[in-house]
């Protein structure tokens, strides 16, 4: 049991689930952000010792809230957090990996069928009043048993899919990383420009590091299929907005559906709300009722952790 002598200020920008926030009440008072943008959360963490974020910290946020001495990423982005401006003024952080990976892999199954079956398409034809065109629409719709998906970064979400893909609906998985010898067995190690030229389904699960940034480009995207579908649940700015925007609306690709963008929040009028073969979600994969009583959990149990002044078990280092 984690005693803390002093009780502290902890800011959520986001809501967390019930019991997370039961744990962290019993030893700190709780903020509650009622929304997430930059302007409440620089304002309300001026006030606090720590933070628990799901969204997007503002870059400044260190400056404008120096008495934060810990956060906590609900989550595995680490692309949320200014880890050099943390790193300098001695903040530490902590994050809660595959906390969630069932619900994104799952996510990324609901996914590859709505593409597939081209669900959304079907659904406001019909709900326009065409039935006949919406069951028209069908016959174009395609069974994914004998496709082939692709995972660029197999990590715990990686995984998972590959493991129902394979197993449930008999699909061939590819997998790309770094370190190819440790892919699952459900999954063949290749490079990415074979895995997007061999690739029905590309999906993106690897985190944000100079690396990948923006792995996803012109020239990559171009490797893929015609026919085929990307998939982003990874961090947004693995994909290149613009180079996947200009493949959507020309039709060199057949669709995208994205959970994740290259900066966080969607814009009204931004391009890619204009387009119809791609399907958007507001950074959603990894919430479901069952994650997030987890992450609640194990966030506050972190926080107090590291108010305490002990180290957390998931301790983010300024240059991953």
């Amino acid at each position: 049991m984690i005693t803390l002598f002093l009780r502290k200020t902890v800011l959520l920008t986001d809501p967390i689930a019930p019991e997370g926030e039961a744990a962290l009440a019993r030893a700190a008072h709780v903020i509650r952000a009622p929304d997430s943008s930059a302007d409440t959360i620089r304002r309300l963490a001026r006030e606090a010792d720590g933070v628990i974020t799901r969204s997007k910290l503002p870059d400044d946020i260190f400056e404008a809230a120096p008495n934060v001495r810990a956060v906590v990423v609900h989550g595995t982005g680490t692309d949320l957090v200014p880890l050099a401006a943390a790193a300098e003024r001695g903040v530490v952080i902590a994050n809660l990996p595959g906390s969630n990976a069932q619900s994104v892999a799952e996510y990324c199954v609901m996914a590859m069928l709505m593409l597939a079956r081209n669900i959304v398409s079907v659904v406001e034809t019909l709900k326009g009043g065409a039935w006949d065109g919406a069951r028209a629409l069908g016959a174009g719709t395609h069974e994914i048993a004998a496709m082939t998906l692709g995972i660029v970064g197999v990590g715990e979400i990686g995984k998972r899919l590959a493991m129902i893909c394979r197993q449930g609906f008999g699909m061939r998985v590819l997998g790309h990383q770094r370190r190819l010898d440790r892919l699952p067995a459900e999954s063949e190690g290749t490079d990415l420009r074979s895995l997007l030229q061999g690739s029905d389904f590309v999906v993106v699960t690897c985190p944000l590091t100079p690396q990948t940034r923006h792995l996803f480009n012109c020239d990559t995207v171009a490797l893929m299929k015609p026919t085929a579908w990307l998939i982003n649940v990874g961090r947004g700015a693995v994909v290149q907005e613009q180079a996947l925007v200009a493949a959507l609306r020309e039709r060199r690709i057949a669709g995208a559906m994205l959970d994740v963008y290259e900066h966080y929040r969607l814009e009204p009028g931004h391009e890619l709300l204009g387009l119809q073969n791609v399907i958007l979600t507001p950074h959603f994969a990894g919430m479901t009722r069952e994650s997030r009583a987890r992450m609640g959990v194990a966030a506050a149990e972190e926080m107090l952790r590291m108010l305490a002044g002990e180290t957390p078990r998931n301790l983010v280092h300024a240059d991953r």
